[in-house]
């Protein structure tokens, strides 16, 4: 039993840590945060503007995190604000040209790093792990939240 534990917790760990590590390093490149790659890749992607509420459902990051980030990324001149009649968090941001370029290269980053992190996973293998990860998360949730009776 402690081995399935271990072997649960700490891949899961290790896995974050070096997503963490690879963000840092790749954004260290244009003096930014890994912090700020969710900002820059979901702004980059998007088909239009997003709120900052809009980015935080987007990639499930917490809102004081995204808040600081779109502070940093607009003073560096990479995020502007479309319309600020609204307050802040609901005015739709953009990136500027230079935020433009970045995010096209973290876009291309996170393609690459995805192929070469599921390499040797058949599409089918895929559907299923993230089949599994999706089941093991809502599990969690409902856990976390006390939905589910404890089991005596």
């Amino acid at each position: 039993m402690q081995n399935r534990y271990q072997n649960f917790t700490v891949l899961l760990n290790q896995i974050s840590r070096s997503i963490y590590k690879i963000k840092a390093e790749e954004m260290n490149r244009f003096d930014l945060k890994s912090a700020h790659v969710s900002c820059l890749y979901y702004l980059y992607t998007s088909d239009k503007p997003l709120t900052s509420k809009e980015l935080c459902d987007s990639c499930n990051e917490d809102k004081a995190l995204i808040s600081r980030s779109l502070d940093e990324l607009e003073k560096r001149g990479l995020v502007s604000c479309e319309d600020i009649k609204e307050k802040r968090y609901r005015s739709p941001l953009c990136l500027t040209e230079e935020g433009k370029e970045i995010g096209r290269y973290v876009a291309e980053k996170i393609d690459t790093l995805l192929d070469r992190a599921t390499e040797g996973l058949s599409l089918e293998k895929r559907s299923v792990m993230y089949e599994g990860l999706e089941l093991i998360r809502d599990n969690l949730e409902k856990l976390h939240k006390g939905s589910v009776e404890k089991n005596d």
